[in-house]
């Protein structure tokens, strides 16, 4: 049982990248650059503001350039841009990202899927970046995609992830991400995964990202936390999804996290009710409802006129 809800969860907001990609309306690069700067006000250590892949495979995202020089930059947040590749490297650079994410897939399948290569011609294409980026001071953050299960080939090995985690070290990438790209995790899993990779990891360069898929994201985040990962991804209003696996759907909810946590005692710094202003908006930008609770239930303190 989790005892001590004392000390601080660190959230870092994903919904400008990982919650935009899958939509298939287009967001206006006006609207993505007004959404990320009311974002930076929300007390954020990190936002991915977007990607610098093909535009043809993630066209959603793809002003990323436009976004990334137009954005209104808060001291203290770390603004992370997702890169597939050399290229992508070299442009997110020229655009000022922060923080380049790079991602492979535990699963050969996925990552065929996803990055049109095999993990290890992925994992090599990754030297190539961490020696361009060496001595630029942007920062480099290695994701481990389909961590706790994968919808071509099922169950993970927890021993290969533990192989890309060395391999990233390896290279000189400090940052990890273990991501459950298609919400295939469950708490017990979580557990002990966790307690394995921070035994190579410090909670300070761990992040854990969960997708509300199966409806225990948040079930895992607590069983992350209570293992001692202290660092979460999550996307405003509970939006994104991996274009390339099956039945992929939403992040964790960001205010539905920091909520769950104001709760219990967990202190995160973040501006709740200004995210829930700006999940509110959601749906006129996107034109549909989007998946948070928070939003539409109001918090635990917002009481209502008693009935006359």
């Amino acid at each position: 049982m989790i005892t001590d809800y004392s000390q601080t969860l660190i959230v870092q907001e994903v919904s400008p990248r990982d919650g935009l990609q899958i939509e298939p309306t287009w967001v206006e690069t006006a609207d993505k650059i007004a959404l990320i700067n009311q974002l930076s006000l929300a007390r954020f250590s990190r936002i991915e503001a977007g990607s610098f892949v093909s535009p043809k495979a993630i066209p959603a995202l793809r002003d990323g350039e436009q976004v990334f020089t137009g954005i209104e930059r808060q001291p203290g947040v770390i603004y992370v841009a997702l890169i597939p590749n050399l290229k992508g490297a070299q442009r997110a650079l020229e655009a000022g990202a922060d923080e380049l994410n790079l991602v492979m897939s535990a699963s050969q399948t996925h990552n065929m899927a996803n990055m049109r290569m095999r993990c290890e011609d992925s994992m090599a294409a990754f030297g190539d970046i961490v020696s361009f980026a060496s001595g630029s001071g942007v920062r480099l953050n290695g994701s481990v995609a389909t961590t706790f299960g994968c919808p071509f080939e099922g169950q993970i090995d927890e021993d290969r992830v533990l192989q890309i985690v060395d391999a990233y070290q390896e290279l000189g990438i400090a940052g990890i991400t273990l991501a459950d790209t298609t919400g295939m995790a469950n708490p017990r899993q979580v557990d002990r995964l966790v307690r394995r990779v921070l035994q190579r990891v410090s909670p300070a360069d761990l992040t854990l990202h969960f997708h509300n898929t199966r409806g225990l994201g948040l079930c895992n985040v607590l069983a992350a936390y209570e293992a001692g990962a202290r660092r979460f991804d999550a996307a405003l209003g509970g939006l994104g999804g991996c274009p390339f696996a099956p039945g992929a759907s939403g992040n964790i909810c960001t205010e539905d996290l920091v909520n769950l946590c104001d709760e219990i005692g967990i202190h995160t710094g973040i501006d709740l009710p200004l995210l829930l202003k700006l999940s509110r908006g959601l749906p006129d930008l996107l034109g549909h409802e989007v998946p948070g609770q928070l939003a539409k239930a109001g918090r635990n303190c917002d009481l209502h006129p008693i009935p006359t």
